[in-house]
């Protein structure tokens, strides 16, 4: 077992989450919510991210340990659950909604445009940003940290201009009315928003691949994905090692542990919710009350309104946030759908030391 690294060395898997995760459910879903609503339902988002944030924790206690992702230990008890969790992975992502998403965002910029040709060519881009990139994971956190650097921005400057002070008096409404559903949100609503707070499904499963790539704990034992183009793989197996349970050994365990947990606190949990709850306040500034439906239509309303509110630039900002922010979330899910498959075969004593 490695020495523990302090915190600043160590974030990125946490940030990629939160970028990949801050998509859908924080530019539309729960905004739309809170329009239809009020901030009453704000509870459950703040419950969805603190349950990812156990499951994220015991997923990196297995990569910590060995090295494995979280699907090679899974293989370990049975071959096949690789490929069960590949197919739901594939259910949930294999629509481009975020890419046309994005696309349809850049449409509201522009004022038109081919939305299913700009969709294709932001795949194409993406298809060859993750193939060109020398170390895969390197190009992926980069980017979410770039993506969550700009929504953090915006928020700022969205506290300076269209928060009103209305939408922080209705804030404690989240609290209050804890584990009470409103009246009138349909169950079709209530579920996709309890998934799409911060990470969901395949995502949890793929943090040990981050993780591993970052070299945390046992992952520094195995190699990086690489690109076959202009990387340098390592023939090597996926496979991990379980280290000797010596005093040294689990001391260091017990710092990776600790400052794994921090990472997670201070990056996906903060920033999911802090963008979901300022994202919903954005809403209830603008568009509490107003008739929309749940689709990205929503967002060309709220851009509309923001520019009625504090200015065309800040429609325009909102707008170019938001195509960029799904962007790079496609660019994650694209990523983290073949990559979360297990490396290599596996029986359940091979790769220990």
């Amino acid at each position: 077992m490695p020495e523990p690294l302090p915190l600043r060395k160590v974030l990125g898997p946490g940030v990629i989450a939160a970028g990949i995760g801050l998509a859908s459910g924080e530019f539309i879903l729960w905004p739309y919510i809170t329009s239809q609503v009020g901030l009453v339902f704000l509870w459950a988002a703040v419950l969805g991210v603190v349950t990812q944030f156990f499951i994220n924790m015991e997923i990196e206690r297995y990569t910590l340990a060995t090295g494995e992702t979280a699907l090679t230990g899974f293989s370990r008890y049975w071959r096949h659950w690789g490929l069960f969790f590949a197919v739901l992975t594939f259910l949930a992502d294999a629509w481009p909604g975020w890419i046309t998403s994005s696309a349809t965002m850049v449409t509201f910029i522009f004022g038109g445009g081919n939305v299913k040709l700009l969709a294709v060519l932001g795949l194409a881009s993406i298809a060859t940003a993750l193939t060109m990139a020398p170390v895969v994971y390197t190009l992926v956190e980069r980017i979410e940290f770039f993506k969550v650097g700009i929504i953090l921005f915006f928020i700022l400057v969205a506290i300076a201009t269209a928060i009103t002070a209305e939408a922080w008096g209705a804030l404690p409404d989240a609290v209050t009315n804890f584990g009470r559903l409103p009246e009138g949100l349909p169950l079709a609503l209530v579920l996709p928003a309890l998934a799409f707070a911060g990470a969901g499904g395949g995502q949890n499963l793929v943090h040990s691949n981050w993780m591993r790539d970052k070299g945390y704990g046992m992952g520094v034992h195995v190699p990086h994905l690489a690109s076959p183009v202009t990387g340098a793989p390592e023939a090597a197996p996926g496979t991990g090692y379980t280290f000797r349970e010596d005093e040294t050994n689990v001391a260091r365990w017990r710092g990776w542990w600790t400052v794994a947990n921090k990472e997670q606190l201070v990056s996906f949990v903060a920033i999911t919710i802090v963008t979901i709850a300022l994202m919903s306040l954005l809403a209830y500034s603008t568009v509490l009350g107003a008739e929309a439906e749940n689709n990205i239509g929503f967002l060309e309303a709220e851009g509309n309104a923001l520019m009625g509110r504090v200015g065309t630039w800040f429609g325009y900002l909102f707008w170019i946030i938001g195509a960029t922010s799904l962007f790079a979330a496609a660019l994650g899910i694209v990523d983290y759908l073949p990559a979360g498959r297990p490396r290599s075969s596996c029986s359940p004593s091979s790769g220990s030391r």
